[in-house]
C-alpha cells in the first residue's frame, strides 16, 4: 500500500487526542493494507471456506488471509456470507451480551449497504422482525439487494427520512443508528473519505447526527435499547453525541465487557455523576478499521406502543392474500403454516404470522421497499417461482435441483445459457456446493436462464 496523506488538520487534532508517541503507532496502522473480513450466514451451512481467522468479538466473523475476487465466487452470490469490516461486528458481542429477547422488533435507521441488518437479521433469525431503512434511493436498492440474499424471512425494507418515523414512538425493542459520519475510520481504505473531509465536514456531519437522534431517541421503547455508532475518531462525532441523545431523552448507561486482547478502548463521559460508555476501535490496536459505537438503555417509565390491529387492512399497492392462496401456496411450496400472503403487481409473498400486525401498522407510515420473502405468481395453474425465493432459506418443495460446477456456476451469474446433460425438465434451482444460485427452466433442447438481468456479473 502506498504512503496516505491525512488531512493536516485531522493530523494536528489525533496528535492532540492520542499524543505522539501514540500517534506515530496509528499513523504506521493507517499506511497498512487494512485485514478483510467476512461474516458467515448462520443459516446457509458453508462447509468449505478457506483460511479462516476468528474475529473474536463475532460469532461468525472471520479475517481472510488474502482478499479473493468476491465477485468470481459463486457463494457470495448465494447469500453465504457478507463482506464486512471486523469493528463494526462487534454489534453481535453487543446483542449476545445483552441477550436482546430475539422475538422483538429491531429497526436499522440508516441500514444501507446492509452490514449490520444482516448481522441483526442473523440474530433474530425465525423468532423476531427488522426494519431495515435507508433514505437515499440508490442505496436503498442495494440494502433491498443484500437483504434478499441474506435469505431470511425476517425483513421489511424501507425507504424513509427519520422525520417519516415520527408516529412510531416507543415502538422498538432495538434501535440501531449507524450514523451518516465524517468517515475518518475509512480513511486508509477510502482516498474520497480524506479528500472530503475538512473541520467544516465534522460540523455538518454532527448536525445531521443530532437531527437524525432526535428523531431515533424517541422510537426506543420503554426498557429498549439505542445503539449509536459511527466509522470516525473525533469526540464531536462520537462523544458529543452521546452527551446529546442523554439531554434530550431519558436513557440508562449500559457496559459492555471487554477482553483486554481484544484491544478495544472504553472511553466514558459523566453526566449528572453517572458514568456513560462508549467503544474506540483504533487500527494500531485492533484487526480492524476506525469505529465507535455505544449502547444505552431505556428507562422503564418510557412508553410503549403496541401495533394496532388492523380489521380490514387496506394499501395503495399491497393486499392481503385469504386462506385459499396461503393453502395453495403450502401445498405447492411447502411453506410453513405460520405464514401470511400479501400480493403486489400479481406476485405473492410471505411474513411471518406473528408480525403480520406489526407489518399491516408500519405499511400505514412507511415507504416499503420489499418485505418478508417474494415467493412467485401463478401462471394459470403452473406456479413461477422468483429468484427471491431461491436465494431465501425457505422451502422449495417440489421443484428438483441441480449442481453445478465453479465454471457453470459463473456462466449462470453471467446469465449465460449452461449445459444441459442431466438436467431435469422443468423449472430447476441450480445450487454451487448445494447453496441455491437461482431458477433455470430446461425446456428440453435449450434452457432459460432466470438470473435476474441486473445483478448478472459482467467480469470474468
Amino acid at each position: 500500500m502506498s504512503s496516505i496523506l491525512l488531512p493536516e488538520a485531522f493530523e494536528k487534532r489525533m496528535k492532540d487526542y492520542l499524543g505522539e508517541e501514540e500517534f506515530s503507532q496509528f499513523h504506521d496502522a493507517m499506511e497498512k493494507d487494512p485485514r478483510t473480513s467476512i461474516r458467515l450466514n448462520p443459516f446457509k451451512n458453508v462447509t468449505e471456506y478457506p483460511n479462516l481467522i476468528k474475529v473474536p468479538w463475532s460469532t461468525c466473523g472471520y479475517y481472510l488471509v488474502d482478499r479473493p475476487s468476491f465477485t468470481l465466487d459463486p457463494l457470495f452470490h448465494a447469500g453465504a456470507y457478507y463482506v464486512q469490516e471486523a469493528s463494526s461486528m462487534f454489534l453481535d458481542h453487543i446483542l449476545n451480551h445483552l441477550q436482546v429477547p430475539k422475538n422483538g422488533v429491531f429497526l436499522d435507521l440508516a441500514a444501507a449497504p446492509g452490514g449490520k441488518s444482516t448481522l441483526l437479521s442473523s440474530y433474530l433469525g425465525e423468532e423476531g422482525f427488522l426494519i431495515a431503512n435507508e433514505v437515499i434511493k440508490t442505496r436503498a436498492s442495494i440494502l433491498k439487494e443484500n437483504i434478499i440474499k441474506w435469505g431470511l424471512a425476517n425483513t421489511l425494507v424501507t425507504q424513509n427520512d427519520p422525520e417519516h418515523f415520527s408516529n412510531l414512538e416507543g415502538f422498538f425493542d432495538l434501535v440501531l443508528v449507524d450514523a451518516p459520519c465524517s468517515g475518518e475510520g475509512m480513511f486508509r481504505k477510502d482516498p474520497d473519505a480524506r479528500n472530503e473531509w475538512s473541520p467544516e465536514h465534522v460540523n455538518l456531519c454532527a448536525m445531521r447526527q443530532e437531527r437524525i437522534m432526535d428523531q431515533a431517541g424517541a422510537l426506543v421503547k420503554a426498557g429498549g435499547y439505542l445503539v449509536y455508532s459511527t466509522c470516525t475518531f473525533n469526540v464531536q462525532e462520537n462523544e458529543d453525541m452521546l452527551r446529546f441523545i442523554c439531554s434530550e431523552f431519558s436513557y440508562e448507561p449500559v457496559r459492555i465487557p471487554l477482553v483486554p486482547s481484544w484491544g478495544i478502548v472504553e472511553t466514558t463521559v459523566e453526566l449528572e455523576g453517572i458514568p456513560y460508555f462508549g467503544y474506540r476501535f483504533y487500527p494500531h490496536k485492533v484487526e480492524g478499521e476506525g469505529f465507535f459505537v455505544c449502547v444505552l438503555k431505556r428507562s422503564e417509565d418510557a412508553y410503549i406502543q403496541e401495533p394496532q390491529r388492523i380489521k380490514d387492512f387496506k394499501h395503495p399497492f399491497i393486499k392481503s392474500e385469504g386462506k385459499a392462496i396461503l393453502h395453495k401456496l403450502v401445498e405447492t411450496l411447502g411453506l410453513p403454516e405460520n405464514s401470511s400472503i400479501y400480493s403486489l403487481q400479481g406476485s405473492f409473498f410471505r411474513i411471518p404470522t406473528e408480525f403480520q400486525k406489526h407489518f399491516e401498522f408500519l405499511s400505514r407510515f412507511l415507504n416499503i421497499k420489499y418485505f418478508g420473502v417474494e415467493l412467485g405468481k401463478f401462471n394459470k395453474e403452473q406456479f413461477v417461482p422468483t429468484h427471491e425465493l431461491a436465494v431465501s432459506i425457505l422451502p422449495k418443495h417440489g421443484f428438483k435441483t441441480f449442481e453445478l460446477s465453479k465454471k457453470e456456476a459463473l456462466d449462470f451469474l453471467r446469465k449465460e445459457e449452461i449445459p444441459i446433460p442431466g438436467m431435469p425438465e422443468g423449472w430447476v434451482l441450480v445450487t454451487f456446493q448445494n447453496l441455491p444460485l437461482g431458477w433455470v427452466k430446461n425446456l428440453g433442447k435449450r434452457t432459460n436462464n432466470n438470473y435476474p438481468k441486473e445483478w448478472r456479473i459482467r467480469m470474468r
